[in-house]
């Protein structure tokens, strides 16, 4: 990777503190459950702060042992994945693509005609997008129930089989139901679309355009087919998709994604009935109080096992965290606590 991909700054020269961001150093030394793998901020498109730890890691569930991350290490995303598809998604339809988002899904797969049924027909790409099908499924159980959908759809011989055959149980765009079965669709289509694998689609459309050459797609070792949230990334260029959803689709004077889509994808179009988060198109949408009481809205991807990257618009910053937090639920708040406690917490100007 260039080293020259970002430009380094003190934490001071941007309106940041430097303590907070020493205390959160000092605070993961003494909490050794942590495992968190890497932590950047950058501001003003200058990168402030970057720190790596070494740690327990996987490669989409295989133990990779102890690692000693630093800016050269890919990591899995997990569903961090999905936004990186949402970009990509906007690309096919600047470039006439893909021509309207929402026509019926079902268009896209004439290989199972025999799936089609109207209520199949009234689900559209924007539902998808949104994770509002209105199709039976479920990932909230563990993965070793055998009524986790996610897992079901990664075991069959025809995933996509598999998720176009589940009933349609909501008319689509009125519940929001977390279903990695719409992103992989949205894949299919991308690729469909662009004539060619998905890997490729994207490494042309987005990621060389932001000059992310060094990446990794991990493969179903059954069907061959990218896994959802397969995608590997350094954290220096997890930080670039941050930066380009910030500059408006825009990276180094060139327009990668319309400013459009990155505003239409990153609004709130619908919210978990549980949660105080709101769901764009594959992007997630919440809001943090800074240290003097000011309510700041981000956009967050958000990956099993602790992968974020947080866009702060209103403060032009962008913080990546990398984790293996993923035998533990109770720890995927960390990298929240992190941004909220300390990121945020480093906050002293706005200028």
């Amino acid at each position: 990777m260039r080293l020259s991909d970002w430009t380094i700054a003190d934490p001071e020269s941007t309106g940041l503190r430097s303590e907070p961001l020493r205390d959160l150093i000092e605070w993961l030394d003494s909490f050794g459950q942590a495992n968190i793998h890497s932590i950047l901020v950058v501001r003003h498109g200058r990168l402030l702060f970057e720190h790596y730890r070494p740690g327990e890691d996987q490669c989409w569930g295989e133990p990779l042992g102890n690692v000693a991350h630093g800016p050269e290490s890919k990591h899995d995303l997990r569903s961090v994945t999905k936004s990186v598809i949402s970009l990509l998604f906007g690309v096919m339809l600047d470039r006439k693509l893909i021509k309207d988002i929402d026509g019926a899904i079902i268009d896209w797969f004439p290989e199972y005609l025999d799936l089609r049924t109207p209520e199949k027909e009234r689900v559209s790409l924007r539902h998808l997008l949104t994770m509002s099908a209105g199709l039976e499924w479920n990932d909230y159980v563990p993965i070793a129930d055998p009524k986790n959908s996610e897992m079901c759809m990664l075991a069959s011989a025809d995933q996509y089989r598999y998720v176009l055959e589940q009933p349609v149980v909501a008319p689509g765009g009125q519940v929001w139901n977390y279903n990695s079965g719409c992103t992989l669709l949205l894949e299919a289509e991308i690729a469909k679309a662009a004539g060619g694998a998905l890997d490729d689609v994207a490494r042309e459309f987005l990621l060389e355009p932001l000059g992310i050459t060094d990446f990794a797609w991990t493969k179903n070792f059954k069907s061959g087919i990218l896994e959802v949230g397969g995608l590997r990334l350094c954290s220096r260029d997890l930080a670039k998709i941050g930066q380009l959803v910030l500059n408006g689709g825009n990276w180094n004077g060139r327009q990668i994604v319309s400013e459009r889509w990155v505003k239409e994808s990153t609004a709130a179009h619908i919210g978990p009935e549980e949660l105080t988060y709101f769901y764009g198109y594959q992007w997630w949408l919440g809001r943090s109080l800074l240290v003097e009481g000011r309510e700041v809205p981000w956009i967050c991807a958000m990956g099993h096992g602790g992968q974020r990257i947080f866009a702060v618009p209103a403060l032009d910053l962008v913080a990546v965290v990398t984790a293996g937090l993923y035998a533990d639920p109770s720890l995927g708040r960390l990298p929240l606590l992190i941004f909220n406690r300390y990121v945020l917490g480093a906050i002293v100007s706005e200028d």
